[in-house]
């Protein structure tokens, strides 16, 4: 057997870094890697790890294992500033070659190892530069910068820039942990003096959070930690540490602030150094981050630029996106105004700035004079598609650019189809996670909130693990979770909580503290993790299980029950069709199983939570469930959940609840009708009982409210509703219009899984489930994401009466694949593979001589003619008025149609019942 291609892609914990990984908060980090060819039949049956450290003998660890995703380090661990080099090789019959090394440097690990102490400015300044210096011998080897703040810097070593990092050092619970940064600046240190200054900016830490008008949430002075540690060739270090010597001055920003942005001043002269006084804080809240910084990740140039009714220059980026914007100036008078306002959206073309609420999004700038000058305003950032530029005549395409920033997360998925519209509904999804995963993960990027919503990212996780390696970026969330859980084992609505509500015990919202680690674990079989979030996950379920009482129904109490339902009011989203009661004892069962699931995972034999679970389902089950299936609140959400999380004991109630739902989903002319909680089990519901046309034709719905309307209406991230802008043109009246939230896009979880089919088989994708749901509607659908063990590939089309399945399997991994026809799954290894069977769709099937009103609107070509004919003579508006006349008459003969959807309206029906009776007879 040939020997198996080196490994490759060698990874420390969840750190993604481009070359060595520097600043890791642990001595002994886990190992992952991934081999990108082998033989067919090749298995790993050990590894061998290579570790080279500085002056210590070299050292080889050979261990019989089949595991090679976050594998134990096997050697004494790294000390703080210690480096290692390490590589790789694996075998079956033979050794593969060894793989490149990699670099892992551990950063500070003890509050011992920091001589520098926080630093503020004694005299008080809006954006203060903080400086110290340090003369330096030559022979320099080696330099490292270790840096934090309270508010965010911007470093600089001898007048070049420290690092990409954007917001340094990112938001944090900072009353309990505050992240370093570790940099490498061996390339910027220099014999003879060196000086080391650092921007300071409001952020998070002083600056506007929440929509309560809170300022200085966590503290009322800036201040810096720094460390710089240079190493020459005699072994000396050198230490410039933060200190009472250390001085400051003003900056030319004048304001800034994350919700309404910076105001710089270039004419303003430098002013004279004050002092600085030390500060008292606890530095064993240091922690070295587990996920990539936030830094630029794209540039956007201008697509349109034109004048407004009002005379105000605008400008168009072509994409909703979250940064800021860089402008150049040239032959500007001193004293010279430039302004920059934000928004995502237009409304009687100007800028649509009422959904950004309190916040002011503009940034200014008084210039200095003639000379060519680069604007740009780094201590904030603004939610945008659109700017209107002041100041500046006859604005040049070349002049202007977008600025996108986000955390640097490695793209991990991609999907794509024959329907271009669902493709750009997709790349929505891509774009409005990127922009709120700005080092936390938001609810919205642009007004006066911007705020770790809990509920958010619970029904987004799976979405978000699928897109972007977001292992450490959750993970850090997550343990700022754990820290802000209350003791009852509330979990705060927001994380970092700025809130601080006294009681934030809700469903959907508080189970974050479940959901997410569970699914962290399934997508990257990262079970130390789960292990480490068991405590605040049965806390959770603990004070949810207090609420609901001996009888375990959670009912009465505060809920945000299923958040902005289309059918909710725009001035009260509180007004969903699914009553609250039902929801919050539905994810009692639900986060009970799956703590139950992971306390076994874990080590835990108990049974205590498996039996809460099945307990809960039972009390749901007599209290909101009858014995012919109907779900209290008859909602679409309702029904969906007590599928999809096994709420109902029968079989018969299971069948009927499934009827109901598919027919809910019918009358509604296959508008989304769920909110928050509801839209992401909707399509998986109606798969699952056996309705998967109705799950496409919800999907693939252009009309409003649904998925797609926003595509339609130039839509590029997902809305915060599916109404966020109306047909008209004018933004929803709502409160809440957000046009970039991600949380509606968890469907795009289910097209992973069901309509490419790529689905995790077992935690980490080791093994990995194909199972492609074809469809009339889609002649092709593609995915690809990069698991653990490499890129798994799943694309099918159909052509000639014949449906193709490619598929492409990592090493490591192996697949079962599920053929459209087929009763029995096939078993696959690593490698590529294809099959051809008979295309399912080939062939529209008619209608029956005896068909029902519920069969024709399922015949989509019987039912799109009915519609054309019914709006154009005046019967019904669309065609969900249509769908909504018949919804007591499904059953009924198909040839009652007209005579039902006319029933007490005035309109002639005379040609829809002659179109009607041409149909029939056609088919």
């Amino acid at each position: 057997m040939p020997r198996p291609a080196a490994p490759v892609h060698l990874r420390f914990e969840h750190r993604t870094d481009e070359g060595p990984v520097l600043g890791l908060g642990t001595g002994s980090p886990r190992l992952s890697w991934q081999v990108p060819a082998a033989d067919p039949g090749y298995t790993q049956s050990g590894y061998e790890i290579e570790i080279t450290r500085p002056g210590v003998p070299q050292t080889k660890h050979a261990i019989t294992s089949a595991d090679q995703v976050l594998v134990p380090w096997p050697s004494h661990p790294l000390g703080s500033r210690e480096s290692a080099e390490v590589r790789i090789r694996v075998r079956d019959d033979e050794w593969s070659d060894w793989s490149e090394p990699a670099v892992v440097e551990a950063g500070l690990l003890s509050s011992d190892d920091w001589t520098a102490r926080f630093v503020s400015p004694r005299e008080s300044a809006t954006a203060p530069i903080v400086s110290g210096s340090i003369e330096l011998p030559g022979d320099i080897v080696r330099a490292r910068l270790y840096a934090t703040a309270h508010g965010v810097y911007i470093p600089e070593l001898n007048g070049h820039r420290v690092g990409d990092e954007q917001l340094a050092p990112g938001w944090t619970a900072y009353q309990f942990r505050l992240r370093y940064q570790t940099h490498d600046v061996t390339e910027l240190v220099q014999p003879g003096v060196n000086q080391l200054d650092f921007l300071l900016g409001n952020g998070w830490y002083r600056g506007r959070l929440g929509f309560h008008g809170q300022r200085a949430v966590y503290g009322d002075r800036l201040a810096v930690l720094a460390q710089l540690e240079v190493t020459t060739a005699d072994g000396a270090v050198h230490i410039l540490a933060t200190d009472g010597t250390w001085t400051a001055r003003e900056s030319q920003i004048v304001a800034d602030d994350l919700y309404d942005g910076q105001r710089v001043d270039l004419t303003r002269q430098p002013s004279a150094p004050s002092p600085v006084d030390v500060l008292d804080a606890d530095l064993s809240l240091l922690v070295a981050p587990d996920g990539p910084p936030v830094r630029v990740t794209d540039l956007l140039p201008a697509q349109k630029i034109w004048t407004s009714p009002a005379g105000k220059t605008l400008v168009d980026f072509g994409q909703n996106l979250v940064g800021r914007v860089r402008l150049t100036v040239r032959g500007a008078d001193p004293g010279a105004e430039v302004v920059l306002r934000h928004a995502e959206v237009l409304e009687n073309d100007e800028l649509g700035v009422r959904p950004l609420r309190s916040a002011k999004a503009t940034d200014s700038y008084v210039l200095a004079g003639p000379d060519e000058t680069v604007l740009e305003a780094e201590l904030t950032f603004h939610g945008f598609r659109y700017a209107e530029v002041t100041g500046v005549p006859d604005l040049q395409a070349d002049e202007i650019q977008a600025v996108a920033i986000n955390s640097d997360l490695r793209r991990t998925g991609w999907f794509e189809s024959s329907d271009e519209t669902l493709n750009r509904f997709h790349e929505n999804v891509v774009w409005g996670m990127r922009g709120n995963f700005v080092d936390v993960p938001t609810d919205c990027p642009q007004r006066d909130e911007r705020l770790g919503w809990t509920g958010d990212i619970q029904v987004f996780s799976p979405t978000a693990t699928f897109l972007f390696d977001s292992a450490g970026f959750l993970g850090n969330w997550l343990t700022d979770l754990a820290a802000e859980q209350h003791k009852d084992g509330s979990v705060p609505f927001v994380i970092p909580d700025v809130l601080r509500d006294a009681s934030p015990s809700t469903a959907a919202w508080g189970d974050a503290a479940v959901v997410v680690p569970w699914v962290l674990y399934q997508r990257t079989g990262d079970l130390g993790l789960l292990a480490r979030q068991l405590p605040s996950m049965r806390a959770w379920v603990d004070r949810m299980t207090d609420l609901a009482g001996a009888d375990l129904l959670w009912t009465g109490g505060f809920q945000f029950g299923d958040w902005l339902d289309p059918t909710a009011p725009p001035d009260n989203p509180f007004r969903a069709k699914a009553d609250p009661d039902v929801l919050a004892t539905a994810h009692l069962a639900r986060s009970a199983q799956i703590v139950a699931e992971a306390s076994a995972l874990t080590g835990d034999a108990s049974q205590e939570y498996a039996e809460l679970a099945r307990r809960v389902r039972a009390a749901f089950a007599a209290e909101y469930a009858t014995e012919g299936g109907r779900v209290l609140s008859d909602a679409p959400t309702t029904y969906a959940m007590a599928l999809q999380w096994a709420l109902l004991p029968t079989e018969e109630q299971r069948r009927r609840a499934g009827l109901r739902l598919a027919d809910l989903v019918r009358t509604a002319g296959f508008r989304i009708s769920t909110g928050f909680v509801g839209t992401p089990l909707m399509a998986d519901a109606l798969t699952d009982v056996g309705e998967p046309e109705l799950a496409y034709r919800l999907l693939l719905q252009t009309g409003c409210p649904s998925w797609l309307y926003a595509v339609t209406m130039g839509a590029t991230t997902i809305w915060e509703r599916f109404d966020s802008m109306l047909p008209d043109g004018s933004i929803n009246p709502g409160e809440m219009t957000s046009f970039n939230h991600y949380a509606l896009g968890a469907v795009a979880d289910w097209m992973h899984r069901r309509v490419a089919g790529i689905a995790p088989g077992a935690p980490g994708y080791r093994s990995i489930v194909v199972d492609p749901l074809p469809t009339s509607k889609l002649t092709r659908a593609a995915a690809r994401h990069l698991t653990p063990y490499g890129e798994v590939r799943v694309g099918w089309e159909r052509s000639s009466g014949s449906f193709q399945l490619n598929v492409t399997v990592p090493v490591g991994s192996t697949a079962t694949v599920h053929l459209p026809g087929s009763s029995e799954p096939v078993e696959v290894r690593h490698g590529d593979h294809e099959w051809t069977v008979d295309d399912p769709y080939a062939e529209v099937p008619g209608l029956p001589a005896d068909a029902t009103i519920r069969q024709v609107v399922d015949h989509e070509p019987t039912w799109n003619a009915l519609v054309e004919t019914a709006v154009e003579t005046g019967v019904v508006d669309d065609d969900a008025q249509l769908a909504g006349r018949l919804e007591r008459y499904l059953d009924a003969p198909a040839t009652t149609l007209v005579q039902v959807a006319g029933g007490w309206h005035s309109a002639d029906t005379t040609a829809l019942q002659a179109r009607l009776d041409s149909l029939l007879a056609t088919h």
